[in-house]
């Protein structure tokens, strides 16, 4: 059994978390091919990813207070379950009807790793402690959007689509083999109160009361959206209007997610000197710098995927600062409803991730500025968020 604190239980946090990343990013390489191959049109392909997005966002809220009654162990065991059913069900699909809406169940799945995995932290830590653990799990899970691209190019011009998701329901199940004998219980007091509809509109309301939790929410969902704006548009843009192989495309993928890696890995460092505040200030002004540039690499025509990629691996650096200290600062406030503050947040952040991934699908065509514009607009709220909710913040930071 893993002991709290120590960096193995922390890997075995991130490899949790990064189930949705790994999930939505190995099988990026495969869109253009999917849609040929299945009769799609590129806007029901990128429906792929919404149902994901929303099945995600679904799947988090009933999880939380799941987790806060049963356990957390019980719970993503049979999360875990769900997800390898789905993968296979997504690997044998016969038409992109299938594929929508095994995603969704995949997503179902899919979500239960990264809610327990952030109850788990905030059983565990609070406050600066708590951004810093997420920090280090998110520099160890930013593994997952370098690699999961680089993996599924591989796997798309060896052997196709559907071998995508046979790869990932081995995954799935190794993780299960690893979670059963390793994982520990860490909620120490169980919800009294039966889970119910009732029960959970209760515990959402309370926590959704909270102006500081809501600043942090937002914070965490603009942010998130311009990485699901890249998500669902640059597999499109960077083969179908740059030129670029399957293979390629997960190289300059991957090389825009380092960005992330090294955001996490500033912020693990940074949180601890300077605040949750500052860091996320320093990320919230990243976010936006890396949008405006990419606009601006647009609106100058500047041909080379490079000019797309390097603006997205600043925004994404920037992310790798704010989401990790957004997520411990929504929570800080709910030792008792730790599942419930996670799953609201989740839920809120994939939603709004979800809505921004289908605009940018539905507007894209000869052109990259739908792209653009949603990554260059994400990135500015955050930054504008952030310096109007300051005051709130601290305020609350005070009070715990």
């Amino acid at each position: 059994m893993l002991r709290p604190g120590t960096f193995a239980l922390t890997v075995l946090l991130a490899a949790l978390s990064a189930i949705g990343p790994l999930t939505t990013d190995m099988y990026l390489p495969s869109l253009p091919d999917i849609a040929r191959l299945l009769g799609a049109s590129t806007a029901q392909v990128q429906l792929t990813i919404s149902a994901y997005l929303f099945g995600f966002a679904i799947g988090q809220i009933l999880y939380g207070p799941l987790a806060d009654r049963h356990g957390r162990k019980p719970v993503l065991l049979a999360a875990m379950g769900l997800y390898c059913a789905a993968s296979l069900a997504c690997a044998l699909s016969t038409s992109i009807e299938m594929l929508i809406a095994a995603r969704a169940l995949q997503a179902l799945g899919g979500a239960g790793g990264i809610v327990l995995a952030r109850a788990i932290v905030r059983d565990l830590y609070s406050g600066a402690r708590a951004g810093r653990e997420l920090s280090l799990i998110g520099a160890v899970m930013a593994l997952a959007p370098v690699l999961a691209p680089l993996l599924g190019g591989v796997l798309q011009t060896g052997f196709g689509w559907r071998s995508v998701f046979f790869t990932l329901v081995g995954s799935g199940l190794v993780g299960a083999a690893i979670v059963w004998p390793l994982m520990p219980e860490t909620l120490a007091l169980r919800a009294a109160e039966p889970v119910s509809p009732a029960t959970m509109l209760k515990s959402y309301r309370v926590v959704a009361r909270n102006p500081a939790y809501l600043a942090y929410l937002g914070l965490a969902s603009t942010s998130f959206g311009g990485l699901f704006a890249w998500i669902s548009g640059s597999s499109f843009v960077l083969q179908n209007l740059y030129g670029l192989s399957p293979f390629q495309f997960g190289v300059a993928f991957a090389v825009g997610s380092v960005g992330y890696m090294g955001g996490t890995t500033l912020a693990a460092r940074l949180v601890m000197r300077r605040g949750l505040d500052r860091t996320l200030g320093i990320g919230a002004a990243a976010l936006a710098a890396g949008g405006l540039a990419m606009v601006m690499a647009v609106a100058l025509g500047l041909t080379s995927a490079a000019s797309l990629v390097l603006p997205m691996a600043l925004y994404l650096a920037g992310l790798g600062m704010v989401l990790p200290q957004a997520i411990a600062g929504a929570m800080t406030p709910f030792p008792e409803r730790a599942g419930a503050a996670s799953a609201l947040l989740g839920f809120v952040q994939q939603s709004a991730a979800a809505l921004c991934g289908a605009v940018v699908g539905a507007l894209l065509g000869s052109s990259a500025w739908p792209l653009a514009a949603a990554v260059a607009a994400m990135g500015c709220a955050t930054l504008a968020l952030w310096i109007l909710t300051r005051a709130l913040r601290a305020r609350a930071a005070v009070q715990h």
